[in-house]
């Protein structure tokens, strides 16, 4: 029976309840001596053999404000007034290689379909955060630069002030203004909103050097190897998100944490020395006047097998051989609905070209632009990214991009719209990537463990198909046990911008873990059809985390409050454990405990002492093709908050010579000893 989730359990009260949650799976290891010097309140709850379970998940301001306007729901699926703005890019780009420079010009049509009036428009300068005294996370720039210089904007043609002085006052100054320019974040100031329903044109000049080097920490922090190779990323000034549950979100780019941006459409033109490859987001537009005929010759073929096709070779470089001749070429991409565009481009590229077959759409090319002399990097790439477009297609949703490019250099494991600036050594995850956030537009700035962490547990089911076996997500869920508690790990649901030193866990590893448990809930194939649904009915949107907790609720049907509110919200773990096995009769009772404060179902792995007739079964018991026999029992017996709960089982007279609590290891664990009896 589903429960619905727009009506919540009360939460605990008192002082008892808050000590319970703070260390109620610590009685078993806080000695006497201990104990008895806690207060009569804490040390109640210590010893106490219950607990408070939430069964709800919280509420911010920001979701119920969608839910009132019907822009979200509580099915999980786009509410009937969701609304999102479109950004369309038309970009001219120039890069001066002796000065690692570009100098661009750019016209952002901004298309407001939000019902609200933007009286200001907010913009990311990425690239300043190579500037002297930026703020920034754990990133290391590989070297300080000017950052993102804007020598001009205008907003309908009305000239922006680049250099007002704060307005003090109300109609103090006419004119719009920006402010900002030196973060990574600026503000425009408009004189004239732009209304809901309407389209403005911001026009925008700016100048940025790419930063080369050996000091770089980071991804994005190094774009290019001295001044023959360029790897431009975030490298022109975007739109902020504007959405329904924040408004403008401006949270400054601090480096780890990567996108949350509008989709749109991108012409972009890019000038660089003839001879020089340029690969990047969405389909060039003008083969014929860049590339070589031999070039153009075999790019016509690469659709037509899965063979790998060398369209330049080491011995074709240059203008003439590789491109068309002359001293500056403009190479024009287009690309439609995707939310950033990234290239590359470089004197001594080498070009390789293979497809993928993706189900009921048909072949899409893949690209390799690389050094010659860092071929063996590149030997397997093609067959690794062919399998998982193929696979993930399969899985979680038809590909929905014309091409995917792998570009070479500093950045050897970053993800763009059909751009992976990647090798085969990560292929496969920045491949998945294409779906989140490129295809279903999460916010990983704030929620990572969307991104990061739903693509790690698409790479375990792809790294399994691979090679040739059946996936296995047993054991990681309980693996968090062993983690949970530590004072550095924040929860899942903060912003992963500030996640601190474990960033990396808690966006990459610990979403993984939380669906291996909910696959021994409902199963695993249950788990992907759900995640693949998602993804299908969040294409090109931009899904929040409460979306994502009623979609699979909803698609489930089971009621999951409590299993995300723990996950998502809390450190905590269920740690469980067999604490007694008895004999009465024909009946056998076995105690299990819970000391965490996460509940979960239990799952006992029964193996009887002699050979004869198969077991009578129990309702809730299913047998093994070994002879053994799994017994289920649902979470809701903890609701009432006890700690422990007999299980009565009778096999009909057979005897019990072992049981394992959680065999899958499935559910947080930290001591996995205790869940076997006999000791």
């Amino acid at each position: 029976m589903r429960t619905d989730p727009r009506t919540p359990l009360p939460p605990p009260f008192g002082l008892l309840a808050l000590a319970a949650a703070l260390t109620g799976h610590l009685d078993a290891q806080i000695p006497a001596t201990a104990l008895a010097t806690a207060p009569a309140q804490v040390r109640a709850v210590l010893t106490s053999d219950t607990r408070a379970i939430r069964r709800d998940v919280p509420l911010t301001r920001s979701i119920r404000r969608a839910l009132r306007a019907g822009t979200r729901d509580f099915t999980g699926h786009p509410g009937a007034n969701y609304w999102q703005l479109q950004t369309d890019f038309d970009i001219d780009v120039r890069l001066d290689a002796p000065a690692c420079t570009l100098h661009g010009r750019e016209t952002i049509a901004i298309h407001n379909h939000s019902p609200d009036d933007l009286h200001t428009i907010a913009l990311r300068l990425d690239h300043n955060i190579f500037r002297f005294g930026v703020e920034r996370g754990s990133s290391v720039p590989a070297e300080r630069t000017d950052g993102m210089v804007i020598t001009h904007m205008a907003i309908d043609d009305r000239e922006i002030d680049l250099h007002a002085a704060p307005r003090r006052r109300r109609g103090e100054r006419s004119g719009p203004t920006v402010r900002g320019l030196e973060r990574t974040v600026a503000t425009i100031l408009l004189e004239q909103p732009v209304e809901a329903g309407t389209t403005a044109h911001l026009e925008i000049h700016w100048h940025t050097k790419l930063p080369g080097g050996d000091g770089g920490r980071g991804h994005r922090m190094t774009q290019r190897w001295n001044d023959t190779l360029f790897q431009p990323t975030q490298w022109f000034p975007r739109l902020c998100k504007y959405d329904d549950l924040h408004g403008w979100v401006t949270q400054p780019y601090l480096g780890p944490a990567e996108f949350y941006n509008n989709f749109g459409s991108f012409d972009v033109a890019i000038d660089v020395p003839a001879g020089w490859l340029v690969s990047g987001t969405g389909e060039l537009q003008n083969a014929d006047e860049v590339l070589s005929q031999p070039a153009r010759d075999r790019l016509s073929q690469v659709l037509d097998s899965d063979d790998e096709i060398m369209i330049v070779t080491a011995d074709e470089r240059g203008a003439g051989n590789a491109t068309a001749d002359g001293e500056q070429l403009t190479w024009r991409f287009h690309a439609d609905l995707v939310n950033d565009f990234a290239w590359a481009t470089a004197r001594d590229y080498v070009w390789r070209a293979t497809r993928a077959t993706i189900p009921g759409k048909g072949p899409v090319p893949i690209h390799m632009l690389y050094l010659p002399e860092r071929a063996r990097r590149f030997q397997r790439a093609g067959t690794v990214t062919r399998h998982a477009l193929e696979f993930y297609s399969s899985a979680f949703g038809a590909y929905p991009f014309p091409q995917l490019t792998l570009q070479d250099g500093p950045s050897a494991g970053m993800e763009y719209p059909m751009v992976i600036n990647s090798n085969q050594g990560a292929a496969d995850h920045e491949t998945a990537h294409q779906w989140w956030p490129m295809m279903v537009g999460t916010n990983e700035t704030m929620y990572g463990w969307m991104d990061e962490g739903f693509n790690t547990y698409m790479n375990i089911l792809s790294g399994a198909h691979r090679r040739g076996r059946a996936p296995s997500l047993d054991g990681r869920g309980a693996s968090y046990g062993r983690r949970a508690g530590d004072e550095s790990e924040p929860p899942m649901m903060w912003t992963a911008n500030y996640a601190g030193s474990q960033y990396g866990f808690q966006t990459y590893m610990k979403a993984p873990m939380m669906l291996s448990m909910l696959g021994g809930i409902v199963g695993d194939e249950a788990v992907r059809q759900a995640m693949q649904a998602y993804a299908e009915t969040w294409a090109f949107k931009h899904p929040s985390p409460w979306d994502f907790v009623f979609f699979m609720q909803d698609r489930l049907d089971v009621d999951l409050g409590w299993f995300f509110y723990y996950w998502l919200w809390t450190t905590e773990s269920v740690d469980g454990s067999i604490r007694e096995l008895a004999r009465e009769g024909d009946t056998w009772k076995v105690t299990v405990h819970q000391a965490g404060q996460m509940p979960s179902p239990i799952v006992l792995l029964v193996e009887f002492a002699e050979d004869g007739p198969p077991p009578r079964l129990p309702a809730n018991a299913r047998a093994r093709a070994d002879g053994k026999v799994v017994v289920t029992v649902p979470v809701d017996v903890w609701f009432d908050g006890r700690r422990a709960h007999v299980v009565p089982l009778d096999f009909g007279g057979h005897t019990i010579a072992k049981i394992e609590l959680d065999p899958g290891g499935r559910f947080p664990d930290g001591d996995r000893d205790d869940n076997v009896w006999p000791r």
